[in-house]
């Protein structure tokens, strides 16, 4: 059976180290996200295409950021299965 798409053989200890290292800067970044929006407790309107809803500033920030990491890490994972899938491609009609 083969290794999933993200392993590779040679580089197992940098690999790990550097996703320790992004989860931890992560943490890191929503944690002065949170902070930042606790401490405004001011009320804003938001104004979508069909609806219209008032927010903490803090509820505010807190969604927009975790929305922001779930698209980032999706973009980070197709951008990796697309880089893989090219490789596969490429390395099948050399």
């Amino acid at each position: 059976m083969g290794m999933p798409f993200f392993f590779d053989k040679g580089l197992t200890k940098r690999f790990i180290v550097r996703i320790y290292i992004t989860i931890i800067l992560m943490l890191l970044l929503l944690m002065v996200a949170f902070i930042f929006g606790s401490q405004n407790d001011q009320m804003i309107t938001l104004n979508y295409l069909i609806a219209r809803t008032e927010l903490s500033v803090a509820a505010a920030v807190s969604l927009f950021t975790v929305i922001g990491f779930i698209l980032g890490l999706l973009f980070a994972v197709l951008w990796k299965l697309v880089k893989v899938l090219k490789f596969k491609s490429t390395k099948g009609t050399v």
